[in-house]
Parts: C-alpha cells; sequence; structure tokens
C-alpha cells in the first residue's frame, strides 16, 4: 500500500486529489496539512511514501519543508513530489535542489496524476525528459551564481559510475541507460545507485542538479 501525505493550503485541490487517490485500491491518503509546518509534523508522524507538497504555503512554504525532510534521517523513506501551478520555474528548481523526487502540475490529467504517485513511491524521480532539457537550457543560458561546488565523492567515482551519471542526466531510464552503455537494465540500476551514495544524493532528481552543479556533466560536454 502505498502511503500518501497531501500539504496544500487550498482545501479544494486537496480534496480533489484525495477524490482521485481515494479511488485506488494501492494507494492510501494517511493525513492532510493545510501548511508547511503542519505538513512536516505530520510527515513525521505517520512516514508516508509520497508527500505532496505545494510549492508556496503560508508558514513554511514547500521549498523549506523539502529541505528539511531531505535533511531528517528519520525521513529518508519520504520521497518529496512539489506540486505548482507554474511549471518548470527558479522555485521547482529550488525544491529539486532541496531534495525533492520531481514535480507536478496541478492541472495534470488524473491517470498522469496517479501514474506519477507510484513512480515517486517506487523511488524513481519525476523527471521527464522535456523537463531534463529545461534544466540543461538554465546551466546553458543562465549558470548558477552558487552551487553545491565540488561534490563529495566525485573522485570516487568510476568511470562507468560517471557515464550512467551523465545518462541520468539527460533523462534517461535504467532502461534506456541499459541500452546505450550496452549493459544489463539491473547493472545500469547498480551503477546509478552507487553514484547516488558517493556523492550523496537523495533521489535521481537530486543526482542530475548535483552533476550539473559540480561540474561533473556539462550540457556541452557530458561527462568531465
Amino acid at each position: 500500500m502505498i502511503r500518501v501525505l497531501l500539504v496544500d493550503d487550498q482545501p479544494l485541490i486537496r480534496s480533489g486529489f484525495r477524490a482521485l487517490l481515494d479511488l485506488e485500491d494501492d494507494i492510501e491518503v494517511v493525513a492532510e496539512a493545510a501548511d508547511g509546518q503542519e505538513g512536516l509534523v505530520l510527515a513525521a508522524r505517520h512516514l508516508p511514501d509520497v508527500a505532496l507538497v505545494d510549492i508556496r504555503m503560508p508558514l513554511v512554504d514547500g521549498i523549506e519543508a523539502t529541505r528539511r525532510i531531505a535533511a531528517d534521517p528519520a525521513l529518508a523513506g519520504v520521497h518529496v513530489v512539489i506540486l505548482t501551478n507554474y511549471g518548470f520555474d527558479e522555485y521547482v528548481f529550488e525544491a529539486l535542489r532541496a531534495g525533492a523526487a520531481g514535480f507536478l502540475v496541478k492541472d495534470i490529467v488524473p491517470e498522469d496524476f496517479l501514474h506519477a504517485v507510484r513512480v515517486a513511491a517506487r523511488g524513481d524521480a519525476l523527471l521527464a525528459p522535456s523537463i531534463t532539457r529545461k534544466l540543461i537550457h538554465r546551466y546553458v543560458a543562465q549558470p548558477p551564481a552558487t552551487g553545491f561546488g565540488p561534490a563529495r565523492g566525485l573522485d570516487e567515482l568510476t568511470h562507468r559510475e560517471r557515464e550512467a551519471v551523465a545518462l541520468v542526466a539527460q533523462g534517461l531510464s535504467n532502461d534506456e541507460i541499459a541500452a546505450r552503455m550496452v549493459i544489463s537494465p539491473t547493472t545500469a540500476k547498480t551503477h546509478v545507485n552507487r553514484a547516488m551514495t558517493k556523492l550523496h544524493a537523495r533521489d535521481r532528481a537530486q543526482l542530475v542538479v548535483l552533476a550539473y552543479e559540480s561540474g561533473l556533466v556539462t550540457p556541452a560536454t557530458g561527462p568531465r
């Protein structure tokens, strides 16, 4: 059973998402919060698999809530998915840096919404290739003034792990990485997971951000 926490200051949004989720046999909404502060309390109490978090809320916004969840070892199993009305923008980018697994636009169609919850619950990033291209474009057009700097564990990556990270940063799935590297999907997943561990990335979404911010991957040259 996938356990979901809804965190949004708009009751109508929460009730709409809950109505969809309650129809699914494999998904359970364990709690709802109207602001980020309450969301943090309920996340610690219920330990959901997925927290759907609005990006703009009173008291504690979605970015700060995501940052606190990602920093708490007790909440390591909570996958934060940011909810936004605005598509990919600076706020979403900051949420990904903070540790979000991905984001959803609130006008998403129901089938895609339910699929996204299941994807997030199993630990995969909600970064479609189109979104990854926008992320890359940000680094081409406007390199960040500050970033992670040299990534911890960068020197520990093997050549194959660096290659796998570069492909993750292009938005490829494990199966697609396996095909590109001519290895099995299991081996591809192993390379990605080991890279995440060495680079202290919470999930694949943060791995993408960290890969560019640290200079491990560049839009023009690929892996360095």
